[in-house]
């Protein structure tokens, strides 16, 4: 049974109690403190969705006085944009129609997410720029729950056949992730 949470954030917090027994995320140190991971399955980076006016075009002036920058709570990349960002503080939300909304309402100038995420929602936010370069790089693999070494080489042995086998190129392309790589 496929089960739902508004981020990456809220599955991690839900495998401990039980609540999934596999899942698909972006692998950091601090989730490998609760699941384990299987190996990688595609490669990501994640930068900045800028809004028009903003007068922001690198990723170095996201991290100047005054930038209201945005992400979603409890997730790797939201981590690795604090630990950027040094001039500005990195506003949190649950969602991700928070952020368009607040970003449309004009209430923040940047939006962290991975790339391939930021090129579907920039139609919804017009005149907005993705930013060239990446202050993050992941690996997404499936995770289990600690303690489940039995499940923990079965998605191992799965994911390795479905990158060997192109299940995974397909399931990237067939989700409109086409630029995404497959991890080696």
């Amino acid at each position: 049974a496929l089960v739902v949470y508004a981020n990456s954030g809220e599955v991690v917090a839900a495998g401990p109690k039980g609540e999934w027994d596999v899942a698909f995320l972006p692998e950091d140190a601090e989730r490998r403190k609760v699941l384990d991971f299987g190996p990688a399955y595609s490669l990501s980076t994640s930068t900045y969705l800028v809004r028009e006016g903003s007068g922001i075009g690198t990723l170095a002036e996201v991290d100047r006085a005054g930038v209201r920058a945005a992400g979603i709570a409890n997730t790797t990349t939201a981590r690795s944009a604090m630990n950027a960002l040094k001039n500005t503080q990195l506003q949190s939300f649950r969602t991700v129609d928070e952020l368009v909304a607040k970003m449309r309402a004009g209430e923040i100038d940047a939006i962290a997410l991975g790339r391939e995420s930021l090129q579907g929602l920039q139609p919804q936010i017009p005149g907005s720029t993705i930013l060239e370069g990446h202050f993050h790089a992941v690996t997404y693999a499936a995770a289990v729950p600690k303690g489940k070494p039995a499940a923990l080489a079965y998605v191992g042995r799965f994911t390795e056949e479905a990158k060997d086998d192109g299940t995974v190129r397909r399931a990237l392309d067939n989700a409109g992730l086409k630029n995404t790589p497959v991890a080696p």
